[in-house]
Formats: structure tokens, sequence, C-alpha cells
């Protein structure tokens, strides 16, 4: 068996197409949606996302405002400004890149932008909304992963979906948005004895741990789907997941791609939450 591939870049065309129609319409209301992106420091990785951020939400047609601060910014000047924003009516999405510089409490800055703002769907009231089920905005990285399950026609109803990592970004998140689309879930994390045998019993697999090749072919139902979050470098410096990708995807039915895979739906997402925002605020 060779799995067919779930295309996160042509998905994530599907998504901005979608996004660029609701812009329009609000603008034709005289609405122009506006998402400000946050950037403390000089974070290499974080220089690429957030370059990407701006690309993307521009290419739809939504203003987005890239504000970039030293290392060394206290966290109280952080705090005002996000506050200013907060109060500013013209902006309907704020998002502050991580990870933040050691003296910042990343926590403390994501609690201070208002739930109404929250695209990244990180929020306290974000996340208790997830848990009880009630609408707010949803992180960006699971969503995409759903929309990525949507696009395939994949019922997750009755199925057994296994998720490797249990951050509250990626890992917490994914499983309770499995579990609202009543599939049964098991959320694996690094204690978990005898990891291959809960992967070898799942319907679908999402691998968010940040170590390469951590999943490998046998470890892997034939006909599975398999969503690596993962990214990481090889031994050449070349983007990889955490998903052993040459080996799995002779054995599961469904696979995503690292690159060109999550990470496209994730900024996707990004917006979906931004213009809904925006639409909320009209």
């Amino acid at each position: 068996m060779t799995a067919q591939l779930i295309d996160g870049n042509a998905l994530a065309r599907q998504v901005r197409a979608e996004v660029a129609g609701r812009v329009t319409a609000l603008k034709q209301r005289g609405i122009q949606p506006h998402l400000a992106v946050i950037l403390v420091g000089d974070n290499p990785a974080s220089q690429v996302y957030v370059r990407n951020k701006v690309a993307d939400s521009e290419q739809t047609g939504l203003k987005a405002t890239l504000e970039r601060y030293p290392a060394a910014l206290p966290q109280a000047e952080l705090l005002a400004r996000i506050r200013a924003l907060n109060a500013d009516a013209n902006v309907h999405g704020i998002l502050v890149q991580l990870p933040l510089p050691p003296h910042m409490d990343a926590q403390a800055v994501i609690e201070t932008i208002a739930p109404a703002k929250d695209v990244d769907g990180f929020h306290v009231a974000s996340a208790g909304a997830l848990m009880v089920g009630r609408p707010g905005f949803r992180p960006c990285t699971p969503s995409g992963c759903m929309r990525m399950l949507e696009s395939i026609g994949y019922k997750l109803k009755g199925k057994h979906a296994v998720v490797m990592g249990r951050s509250n970004i990626v890992g917490k998140p994914m499983a309770l948005m499995l579990l609202a689309q009543n599939a049964t879930v098991t959320l694996c994390h690094s204690a978990t004895l005898d990891l291959a045998r809960h992967t070898r019993d799942a319907d679908v697999i999402v691998a968010a741990v940040g170590k390469r090749n951590v999943l490998t072919g046998g470890m892997v139902k034939p006909g599975a789907v398999v969503i690596d979050v993962g990214m990481n470098r090889d031994d050449h410096g070349k983007l990889c997941g955490d998903v052993d990708f040459a080996d799995v995807s002779q054995i599961a039915g469904w696979i995503t791609p690292v690159p060109g895979g999550v990470g496209p739906m994730t900024r996707a997402m990004l917006l979906v939450n931004t213009i809904e925002a925006a639409e909320r605020s009209a």
C-alpha cells in the first residue's frame, strides 16, 4: 500500500480563496479586516513564520500589520501595547508570535489579549469554550488538521484517534476537537508506556511531539490516516516531521507531507479566525 497525500498547500489555497470572498463582502460594508502581528526579538524561525502570515493575509485582502520589538522590550510595555490594540475597533485580531524572550511570561501575555481578538485561540477563555463545546476561536494547527480530515471525506464517528503530544497549543485541543466529532481518543505523551501498542490500534494518528522519526511504519495500522504536525530538521538540515515518511507512507492510507502539509493549513486557519473576528464585530 502507498498512502495518498493530503496536500496542505492545495487545501490552504482553497481556504484563502474562501477567506478572500468574505473579506470582499466585509469591505463592501465599509469594514477592513485587520490582523495585528507582534514579534518580539529576532528568533529566525519566528521571523519566517510572521513573514508568511503577513503575506498570506495580504493575499486575501486582509490588512496585516507587523510590529517588531527588540528582545529587551519590558513585558509591561508589551502588555500596554496589547491593551491599546484591544481598544482599537479597527483591529480585529491580535497575534503575539511565540516563543517570547525568557524574561516574559507567555501566558500572562496571552491572557492580556481580548478573547474577541484571540485569533490564535490560546486564551484561557478560548480553551474553556473548546472544553465545554461552546463557540470560540480554536487553535490554528488542530483546526487545520480537522480541515484536512474533512477534505478527504473522513468520518471520525466511532473511529479510534491517537494524538501523540499533550501541548496546550496542539495536543490537548486536538484531542478535544476529535472527541467533539465522536472519535474515541487516546492522548499519548512522553510518559506513555508502549506507545506502539496504542498507535497500532489507531484509525487516525496525529503526531505532534517535536521529535523526528518518532512514528515508524511498524507502529501504524494498514490504511490509517497519519497527520504529521512535526517541524524538525534531519542530519542534512532538511525540514522533516515527526513521522518517518518513507516508512509510514508504505503502510498508511493517507498521510500529510512535511513540508507542504499541516504548516500551510495552520496559517490558513489563522486567516479564518481573523475573518470570523471581523464578522463578529460588524
